[in-house]
């Protein structure tokens, strides 16, 4: 269950050996450095911590500078935790790139969705609309009745306007088209969650999603 941070550059096209147009986004990972490895008997729980992306001295905290120093690192500005496979170990300090992949290999993507502020019921749920005709003249992309007069309330999770967007998402079953360690750069197979220059973070796929890959 190797894992990554990155920033989401943006997406473009590659053509396979049969000359098929492939879609992939491009994503640069890592770096990562291993700062923290949690453990059931002193966490709770099992999981690995990641920094990402250098951070000046000034903005972080002195608990903080103690962590980065006990994994002899500089400040890093992202840190994320992944639960590692059974088996694997990992040790603090430690730099993971782009190399734990390899081209083929079916991962997930974590990121957080475009953000679309507040949205009507046609955008944000995809709800067909009032029509054109027959009385209708105000209200052609209003969500209509929400409940009978006799209830007094609204129904808790009613399909209604509001926030779109913004949500952590979980993309999986993708394929690693190709992996660039040079440039630290992993080019993954479709659309991926978020705008340019999001973080996300990159994860070998469970080996029960894997028959689902695309």
């Amino acid at each position: 269950m190797a894992a990554i941070i990155g920033r989401k550059i943006g997406m473009t096209q590659l053509f396979d050996e049969a000359g098929n147009v492939v879609p992939v986004t491009v994503i640069q990972a890592g770096p990562c450095v291993v700062i923290e490895v949690r453990t059931s008997k002193r966490d709770g729980y099992a999981a690995v911590q990641l920094g990402f992306e250098l951070a000046p001295e000034r903005k972080v905290t002195k608990p903080m500078k103690g962590v980065f120093a006990r994994a002899k690192t500089a400040p890093r500005r992202l840190l994320r935790e992944f639960t590692p496979a059974p088996g694997e170990t990992y040790t603090v300090g430690q730099e993971i790139t782009v190399a734990v992949f390899g081209s083929g290999d079916p991962v997930d993507v974590i990121g957080t969705s475009r953000g679309r502020g507040f949205s009507g019921g046609i955008k944000r749920h995809n709800f067909r609309g009032q029509r054109d005709t027959h009385g209708v003249s105000l209200m052609h992309r209003a969500v209509g009745s929400i409940g009978s007069s006799d209830m007094g309330r609204v129904w808790p999770g009613k399909r209604m306007p509001g926030r779109y967007g913004g949500d952590r998402v979980t993309v999986k079953g993708l394929r690693v088209v190709k992996v660039d360690p040079g440039q630290h750069l992993l080019l993954v197979r479709g659309a991926i969650p978020g705008p340019r220059g999001s973080v996300v973070m990159v994860r070998k796929a469970a080996a029960a999603a894997v028959r689902g890959v695309r």
